[in-house]
């Protein structure tokens, strides 16, 4: 049950060994970007953890964990592990949903503890096809939502001033928190913030820039101007000197609690869609194409998440900006991520002096940029320009993430979602799409009839995952009334996927399909006579 490989070289070159081969081949390339991925993380994880209402160590610990077991677990080749902006939300939410504080947080543990546990469930149940099942544009408003609330909690951080209550009036405090901000560590988080957004910018007109993380820089300028405005610990990071000090245990007692079953759902959907998503995604950049092991990946998650609540971690995923980081960075095998967390354990056990002396402000800076970037006006405009419907869905997902709850969030979404395919397609095959599939000498015909949408898509993704490799296939869409964007997407990336493998893929019969805009994969609409 491993990741999979092709067969022969690419052109990027022979396909790299994996694991211990692996290990001896790659060791510059993965030792290279395994150590500039540690100097991205360690801040990161700082701040996230932070942000999530837990101990500063404890995203460090996951990312120790996620790397060292997590990359021999995982079913992906390139992918890094660690906390992510995306599960602050969650974390936080269930943090102070049984008190806040260490109490509440080590309930928190235990969500993780059983989150991962079901995550290796269902791994072992081959499982992993299931994120097939959600529309693209709710993912997208879910993870906007998401960076609209970590920018607005963490501005305030940044000018330096605390502030409680609902989202709404966090945001609407906004303000109020800009008059009273104290201004050494507002500078600090000013200037921290406009580092993450100006230096990708000179590393493309100043070639060396490039090898030095922002994150890195962001902490070098923040310690310094710490140290000469003598600032008051309770505006700097705090962890533990001794390393043995940094673990944390699960509190089961709230596991009858309904509420606690509430963030282990959240938990298991998010972490385990984002995860897959992003090593999807990172299968698409790899240079010699090789294909994540989807089930696998679901289970070493799972093993690797249970591992690091029960000693004090942050959930975890496949972070999407840290794996990009790692496949730009020559990256060839998983040792990659194996060796950033082992030099992230080297770090925490050796200076926690040092990560004592990083202002908050700074962390929250980095965060504000991150928030901005899942929230980017410019995803909207891509929703757009994809169709209006899919602008709908990532507006309510977005909205009702922000002003309710994130799981309300994403249930809403999907059901408009829902509604919006039951009304274009009908109910005649609304779970499970009319296919057939033809051969004929080393050509085989996939032919789709009716609506195929999210909702239906498992199903064609297992007819697909079962065709014969390296033929002439020939996807049929002239029986196909209605078909939504997210399926022609992923149909979209299969054609890579099977091409990659060596075969040929071609589409017949959009003759008649009508796409709801201009974008190439759009939903389509048989056109009647």
């Amino acid at each position: 049950m491993s990741a999979t490989t092709p067969s022969t070289a690419t052109s990027a070159g022979p396909v790299p060994k994996d694991w211990v081969p692996g290990l001896v081949q790659n060791a510059k390339p993965d030792l290279v970007s395994g150590f500039i991925i540690f100097l991205i993380a360690l801040p990161l994880s700082l701040a996230i953890s932070l942000a999530s209402g837990a101990p500063a160590i404890a995203g460090v610990i996951t990312a120790v964990i996620g790397g060292i077991l997590g990359s021999l677990l995982s079913g992906s080749h390139l992918t890094i592990n660690g906390a992510a902006a995306g599960l602050i939300v969650i974390v936080l939410g269930a943090v102070n949903a049984f008190g806040g504080g260490m109490e509440g947080y080590r309930i928190a543990l235990a969500v993780g503890v059983i989150c991962g546990g079901l995550q290796i469930v269902i791994g072992l149940l081959k499982a992993g096809k299931l994120t097939n099942m959600f529309p693209l544009s709710v993912v997208h408003g879910m993870l906007a939502g998401i960076g609209v609330i970590v920018m607005a909690k963490q501005i305030h951080v940044a000018l330096g001033v605390t502030v409680k209550g609902s989202m709404i009036e966090t945001i609407a405090a906004i303000p109020s928190s800009f008059a009273a901000m104290a201004p050494m560590v507002a500078l600090i988080g000013g200037l921290s913030l406009l580092i993450m957004i100006v230096w990708p910018i000179l590393g493309k007109t100043v070639s060396f820039l490039k090898a030095i993380p922002a994150p890195l820089v962001v902490v070098i300028m923040a310690v310094a101007l710490g140290k000469a405005f003598q600032l008051d610990a309770k505006y700097l990071v705090s962890v533990p000197l001794n390393f043995m000090d940094s673990f944390a245990f699960p509190d089961f007692s709230q596991i009858a609690n309904p509420i606690f079953w509430k963030y282990v759902i959240t938990y298991l959907f998010v972490a385990s869609l984002e995860s897959l998503l992003t090593a999807a995604a990172v299968d698409k950049m790899d240079p010699w194409k090789r294909r994540s092991d989807m089930n696998r990946e679901l289970l070493g998650k799972g093993a690797a998440n249970a591992l690091a609540a029960v000693i004090g971690g942050l959930p975890m995923i496949a972070e999407v900006v840290r794996s990009s980081a790692n496949v730009m960075n020559g990256a060839r095998t998983r040792w990659a991520n194996f060796h950033h967390g082992v030099f992230l354990l080297v770090a925490v056990a050796a200076i926690p002096a040092v990560l004592n002396m990083i202002p908050l402000a700074a962390l929250a800076g980095m965060l504000v940029f991150i928030g901005f970037r899942l929230a980017h006006p410019k995803e909207f405009k891509h929703a757009l320009h994809v169709g209006k419907e899919e602008l709908v869905f990532m507006l309510a997902t977005t909205v009702v993430v922000v002003t309710v709850d994130l799981l309300w969030g994403v249930i809403f979404g999907f059901v408009v979602a829902v509604l919006n395919n039951l009304l274009r397609g009908g109910a005649k095959g609304f779970l499970k799409a009319d296919t057939e599939v033809q051969a004929s000498g080393d050509g085989v015909t996939l032919k789709l009839r009716g609506a195929v949408g999210f909702n239906n898509f498992v199903g064609v993704r297992g007819v697909l995952d079962s065709l014969p490799k390296g033929k002439q296939l020939v996807l049929d869409y002239s029986g196909v009334s209605y078909m939504d964007h997210t399926v022609r997407e992923r149909l979209h990336d299969f054609k890579g996927e099977y091409e990659g493998a060596g075969g040929r893929l071609s589409v017949h019969g959009e003759s008649g399909l009508q796409p709801s805009s201009h974008h190439a994969l759009s939903a389509v609409s048989r056109v009647r006579a």
